[in-house]
């Protein structure tokens, strides 16, 4: 349960038609199966006690009495085996002379609450209609046994002291497919998971359908879905149950059952993460603005540690199916050189000014300069590609940065720097045998005058280079490379810099160009602000400020979904297990926070440049974050892990 966690199971067992002691015998053993792997909300399918198909025997006495009579008996159950999960079984169950098709909220030996099917079908294969009738909305007292407990649609479980935030509504089956579904009536009065207890019959396709249904509702809601469905063991007479569980969380499936296989489906819901969407979706409406009909059941349950299965993806910016990383590639290219396109368009001017290292990020600067001006249809020499070495050029990034330009056909220029550097060195009494942060940052500011004084030179703009993983980090020289006219990599993280060069060399049809994209995206990440050693690089990015992929990975859930440092590297652990020590993590993550809380200025004054994700760092957007905002919360946190 730390840091918002829940196990939960949806547990479809194969069932008897009409005989429901054989299928409380299996509900009880399936509950022991979920609790044992830590399952703390377990849910059952729909009429399970007696099985969907009975028909016209729901018509008979005898059957109803087994029902509740095994229901009893599972409630008892639940009391003596120590476990204290939230458990929903579904039975049919009469009520003044009517019949409902309902849902059982049970826990540690008591029944919390009934639930009834508001919308009861009648089409097609279904005919509920001809046994039940639709559910009441208010609450009304229910005596069962000895406990008398809120019979009605309108009733929330609250667990809000055991998991911040953590309140359980429910519906049956054709509850979720109709328009004004009760879950909707949930969600807004506080419900940050949804449980359905469904008999839906397979046909063809339907199980696509079923899981996008399920998926969107989830997104909608921002909320926790668990959907259990019947399966082998229902009557085929006229129609087959497929056990098709799904698990979804703000339109993510974590998990799913497989057709046609009875089972228990587990996944961990993040209830601290639900609660953060809601609060940064200011259009979510506040439960203050409903009316106060609902009942809230308060409930109780032991704290215990939550075992996570739940995979979280090492590079969250990169899809990792190829089709749909393929897609995410183009769209993002796409976004990047209309932005740039736009801004040629609004100002008129008809050169660009690209600084070319060999390296990536300005490779992808380029290449999406070159997809503006194509869509302008500018010549292509109107681009000017100026390379600047200078103390810490190699010749393999020198000669990469040319060949790249001239395969695209820009303007290539160069300016060696060199010479501009010692005299300003020699101006502000700087040793060229020091190669400190001023030795390093003269060589980025001079560049980036070079460039601006191009610009004007041609009524041209400065297109930026850096990227966002760069601006999160502070890595950039303020006033210097961190300067331009229009960023154009400003929202494009360093894990996925690489991937969109790696799709243009896939896809630009020209082996030159994709000979010179495959090498620099071979060359490793680096300034080049120190001389090398041997020809070769010397200062290499990630050994100075850590792994992009860690630094990403931190800023994806520090930003997305506002997780604590604890959360992070707990998460992280797992993640990377066997890529990256403990120690490892932990000391980048340190210097992520340390950084991203220092380096506000920087962005704070960042050109303009097109967000291309849910994660951006333009103060101007989604960043709105003061410069001289405290890291001690944050750190505290972090040196106590």
């Amino acid at each position: 349960m730390r840091d918002g966690f829940i196990k939960v199971a949806a547990a479809t067992p194969e069932i008897r038609v009409a005989d429901p002691e054989y299928n409380a015998n299996q509900i009880m053993a399936m509950i022991d199966h979920a609790e044992a792997e830590g399952a703390q909300i377990i849910v059952f399918p729909e009429l399970c006690l007696t099985g969907y198909t009975c028909n016209d025997l729901f018509l008979q006495d005898h059957l109803l009495k087994a029902a509740k009579q095994q229901l009893s008996r599972i409630i008892r159950y639940t009391g003596k085996n120590g476990a204290d999960a939230v458990i929903f079984v579904g039975l049919p169950l009469e009520r003044d002379g009517k019949l409902y098709n309902v849902a059982a909220a049970v826990q540690s030996g008591k029944l919390l609450a009934l639930i009834p099917k508001k919308n009861i079908p009648t089409y097609a294969e279904f005919y509920e209609m001809r046994h039940f009738t639709p559910g009441n909305s208010v609450a009304v007292p229910f005596t069962l046994e000895e406990d008398t407990v809120p019979f009605g649609t309108e009733v929330l479980l609250d667990l809000e002291d055991t998991v911040e935030g953590l309140k359980i509504g429910c519906e049956i089956c054709e509850d979720v497919w109709v328009a004004d579904a009760p879950d909707i009536s949930h969600a807004l009065h506080g419900a940050t998971v949804i449980v359905n207890l469904s008999a839906s019959n397979e046909t063809v396709g339907k199980d696509t359908y079923r899981e996008q249904l399920i998926a969107s509702t989830s997104a909608r809601l921002i909320a926790g879905y668990i959907y259990c469905s019947a399966g082998e063991g229902e009557s085929t007479q006229d129609i087959v149950f497929g056990g098709h569980n799904i698990i979804a969380e703000n339109g993510t499936i974590l998990a799913r059952q497989k057709l046609f296989e009875n089972g228990i489906t587990l996944a961990d819901l993040d209830i601290a993460r639900i609660r953060h969407e809601r609060r940064r979706m200011t259009t979510f409406r506040a439960e203050g603005d409903m009316d106060q009909a609902y009942e809230i059941l308060p409930l109780e349950m032991k704290t215990r540690e939550t075992q996570l299965t739940r995979k979280f993806p090492a590079k969250p910016f990169v899809p990792s199916d190829a089709k749909a990383r393929a897609r995410r590639c183009e769209e993002i290219l796409s976004i990047q050189s209309f932005g740039l396109k736009k801004r040629y368009a609004h100002t008129g001017s008809k050169t660009a000014v690209v600084g070319v290292s060999g390296g990536l990020d300005s490779t992808l600067a380029l290449l999406v300069t070159v997809r503006a001006f194509d869509l302008l249809d500018l010549p292509r020499s109107g681009i000017m590609a100026v390379t600047m070495p200078c103390f810490g050029t190699t010749d393999r990034t020198y000669s990469n940065a040319c060949k790249l330009a001239q395969t695209l056909g820009a303007t290539l220029k160069e300016v060696n720097i060199r010479e501009a550097v010692t005299v300003h060195f020699r101006d502000i009494e700087q040793s060229a045998d020091v190669h400190d942060v001023t030795y390093e940052n003269c060589q980025a500011r001079e560049r980036t005058q070079v460039l601006m004084d191009l610009a004007n030179q041609k009524n041209g703009m400065v297109i930026g280079t850096g990227d966002m993983s760069e601006l999160a980090l502070g890595w950039a020289t303020y006033n210097g490379d961190h300067m331009s006219m229009y960023g154009v990599n400003a929202g494009v993280p360093k894990t996925l810099v690489r991937h969109l060069v790696q799709y243009y060399a896939d896809t630009c049809g020209t082996d030159a160009l994709r000979e010179v994209l495959l090498d620099v995206l071979d060359t490793p990440v680096s300034p080049e602000l120190i001389p090398p050693v041997d020809g070769k690089i010397s200062q290499k990015t990630e050994d100075l400020v850590g792994p992009y992929e860690l630094h990403d990975f931190f800023l994806y859930y520090m930003l997305r979904f506002g997780f604590s440092p604890a959360k992070i590297f707990r998460i992280a652990k797992l993640t990377f297990e066997g890529t990256y020590d403990e120690d490892t993590i932990r000391k980048w993550l340190k210097t992520f926070i340390r950084r991203f809380f220092a380096q506000q200025f920087k962005r704070s004054c960042l050109p303009d440049g097109p967000k291309v994700g849910s994660v951006a760092v333009s103060p101007r957007g989604d960043l709105r974050m003061p410069s001289d905002a405290s890291a001690h919360l944050w750190m505290e946190e972090a040196e106590r892990l």
